[in-house]
C-alpha cells in the first residue's frame, strides 16, 4: 500500500501526487518513459534508471524551476522523500523562510538537499563530497542554476566527514548538517542478502550509486557513529546534527549510544513515500532548541488500520456498468452495476457473501472466505489449455480406431474416445473440429493480467482440487449459505464501493481471520478481474 499519506504534512505531493500524463505531455524528454496501464493511467517503471532519472529532473524543473544532470552510475534521489527531509530540518531549525546555515554530508551528484534548501528557503550550504564524479556534476548543477553565492561544493577527503570540513571555518556557527548515508556494509547487503526479511517483497524502484554513495565500513551504523563522534568534539559548533537512515533496526543502537554520551536532545522521524519508509535521527547540545515529537503510536495504528484500495477510474466504470446490464443487471446506479460484477466473481471464487447495511450512496458486502480459490490461477489455465490441445488429437485417434474395430461403428467409436479424453463431451455436445484452440481457449478463461504484488490467481476448482471446464456456480458446494453462520474460515472482511469525484472506490476492510495477506490477495484478484472486463471490451 501507498505512504503517501504519512508524508510531512507540507509536502506538496503528499495530497497532490505527480500527474505523469501532465508531465509527459509538456516534456518530450519524460514522455518516453511514460506508459499507459491497463486502467488508462499513465505509469512509469520505477526499475528503469532512465525513466526514474528522467522523472526526478521533471519534477525538479516544473515544481522548483530547477535543471540538474545526473549520470546514470551514480545515486539517483526520489523528490518527494528528499523533499519530507528538507520539511523535517525545517522543523528544527524553528523557521522555514529564515537565514540559515547548514552542512550536507556527501552531497552527491544532484546536490539536491542544497538545491532545494536554497531555493525554497535562502539557506546557505557547505556541501561536501568525495567522489570526483559526483563533485564536478554536483559544481555544475549549482552553477547552472545560479545559486552559487548560496551553495558552496567543496571536495574533502575520504572518510571525511565533519572535523576536516569545518577545520577552515572556526567561527562559523551552522545550524543545522544533514546526511544521507551509505545504507549498506558491503555489496552483498547492497544486493538484498541478509538485509531483508526472506518474507518482504523485493524493491520496487532500482537501486542506483557508486561505491562511495550506497557502502560503507560498517554500513550506515558505523558512519553515523562517526557522526556522532565528530559531534561529541564539535558540539555548539552546529545547533542539530541530523542523518536519514535506511534501516529501522539501526534506529535503537544509535539512540542508545548518544544516552551513554549524554546527548540532551535527542528524536527522530520517519520519512514516507510510495511503499517506501526511511527513518531519520537528530540530536543537539543546545538546551533552547524546540525538539520536534517523534511519530506517534497513534498514528501507526491508524495506518495499520486503513484499509486496502483500489481505484477504478470514470472510463472504466462506464464500461463495467455495460458489462453488469449484459448480466441482467437492471439498475442504473454504477456502484450497483460494480456490485453485481463483484457479486458474480466471489460466487466463481465460492467466497460466501451478503450485502450489509450502509451508508447513503456506497454499497456494502460482508465477505467470508472459506478456502483459497484464488490462487495458482496460471497453471491450472495453462493445464486446460493443455487438454483443449488434446480435443482434436482426440477425433483423429477415434477415426483411426474405428478401422481396426468392426464391432464398434465410427460414430460410437468417436464418442467413446472423446468421453474418456474429456469426460464434459457428450453426443450432443458440438464438435471442436475445425476451430481454434485459442478460440475455445477464451472461452474457458484467460491469463489475468500482470499483477503489482506478484501473486497469482486460482481459476475455479472443485473440492478436490481438479479443474473442469464448467463455472464454479454450477458446481455443488458444502458451504453454508450465509457468511454469518460460518465456524471455520479463512478470514472475514467488509467489501465497500463508494464513489470519488468521477470515480469508484473499492475499499475492503479487514474483520477477523488467520492471515491479512490472504485478503491482499483477494483485493488483487478483484482488481485485476474488473480491470480485464474493461481491457477485452
Amino acid at each position: 500500500m501507498s505512504l503517501n499519506k504519512s508524508m510531512h504534512p507540507r509536502n506538496r505531493y503528499k495530497d497532490k501526487p505527480p500527474d505523469f500524463a501532465y508531465l509527459a505531455s509538456k516534456y518530450p524528454e519524460f514522455q518516453e518513459h511514460v506508459h499507459t496501464n491497463l486502467s488508462g493511467r499513465a505509469v512509469v517503471n520505477f526499475k528503469e534508471p532512465e525513466a526514474v532519472r528522467a522523472l526526478t529532473c521533471t519534477l525538479l524543473k516544473e515544481d522548483f524551476g530547477l535543471s540538474i544532470e545526473i549520470p546514470l552510475e551514480r545515486l539517483i534521489p526520489t523528490v518527494p522523500l528528499r523533499l519530507n527531509y528538507i520539511h523535517w530540518v525545517e522543523d528544527l531549525v524553528d523557521g522555514q523562510k529564515q537565514r540559515r546555515r547548514g552542512i550536507d554530508i556527501g552531497t552527491g551528484a544532484s546536490c539536491i538537499y542544497p538545491l532545494l534548501g536554497a531555493t525554497m528557503n535562502s539557506w546557505f550550504f557547505l556541501a561536501t563530497e568525495v567522489d570526483d564524479i559526483c563533485f564536478d556534476y554536483a559544481t555544475r548543477n549549482v552553477k547552472q542554476n545560479h545559486l552559487s553565492d548560496l551553495v558552496k561544493v567543496v571536495k574533502v577527503p575520504q572518510k571525511t566527514l565533519l572535523m576536516d570540513a569545518l577545520k577552515e571555518e572556526t567561527e562559523i556557527v551552522y545550524d543545522f548538517c544533514m546526511c544521507n548515508p551509505p545504507f549498506f556494509a558491503n555489496q552483498l547487503e547492497a544486493n538484498g542478502v541478509n538485509s531483508r526479511n526472506a518474507r518482504r517483497p523485493p524493491p520496487s524502484s532500482v537501486n542506483t550509486g557508486g561505491v562511495t554513495e550506497i557502502m560503507a565500513e560498517g554500513g550506515e551504523l558505523e558512519f553515523v557513529k562517526r557522526i556522532i563522534h565528530d559531534s561529541l568534539q564539535l558540539k555548539k559548533r552546529l545547533r542539530w546534527y541530523s542523518c536519514m537512515l535506511g534501516k529501522k533496526c539501526s534506529l535503537t543502537p544509535l539512540k542508545e549510544e548518544l544516552r551513554k554520551q549524554g546527548v540532551p536532545k535527542v528524536t527522530h522521524t520517519e520519512f514516507c513515500q510510495g511503499r517506501t519508509m526511511r527513518w531519520a535521527l537528530a540530536w543537539s547540545f543546545y538546551d533552547d532548541v524546540i525538539v520536534p515529537s517523534p511519530p506517534s503510536k497513534k498514528r501507526k495504528l491508524d495506518r495499520a488500520r486503513k484499509p486496502l484500495s483500489f481505484t477504478l477510474p470514470h472510463v472504466a466504470v462506464k464500461e463495467l456498468q455495460a458489462k453488469a446490464r449484459a448480466l441482467g443487471c437492471t439498475s442504473r446506479h454504477p456502484l450497483k452495476a460494480i456490485t453485481t460484477l463483484v457479486e458474480k466473481t466471489l460466487t466463481d471464487l465460492r467466497v460466501l457473501h451478503k450485502r450489509v447495511p450502509c451508508r447513503e450512496h456506497e454499497q456494502s458486502l460482508l465477505l467470508t472466505a472459506v478456502e483459497n480459490t484464488w490462487l495458482h490461477g496460471r497453471q491450472k489455465r495453462r493445464e486446460q489449455m493443455r487438454q483443449l490441445r488434446e480435443l482434436p488429437r482426440a477425433d483423429h485417434n477415434a477415426a483411426a480406431a474405428a478401422t481396426t474395430m468392426p464391432s464398434l461403428t465410427q460414430d460410437t467409436q468417436v464418442d467413446a474416445d472423446q468421453k474418456s479424453a474429456n469426460p464434459e463431451v457428450t453426443a450432443e455436445s458440438p464438435s471442436v473440429e475445425g476451430r481454434k484452440v485459442t478460440d475455445i481457449a477464451d472461452e474457458v478463461d484467460q491469463e489475468l493480467p500482470e499483477q503489482v504484488a506478484d501473486v497469482e490467481t486460482k481459476p475455479r476448482c472443485d473440492p478436490a482440487g481438479t479443474c473442469g471446464q464448467k463455472d464454479a456456480s454450477e458446481m455443488p458446494s458444502k458451504q453454508p449459505a450465509s457468511p454469518l453462520s460460518v465456524e471455520r474460515f479463512l478470514f472475514k472482511c467488509l467489501l465497500n464501493v463508494l464513489h470519488e469525484e468521477s470515480d469508484a472506490v473499492i475499499e475492503i476492510h479487514w474483520v477477523e481471520g488467520q492471515n491479512k495477506d490472504l485478503m491482499n490477495q483477494l483485493c488483487t484478484f478483484l482488481r485485476n478481474t474488473l480491470l480485464k472486463a474493461v481491457s477485452k471490451s
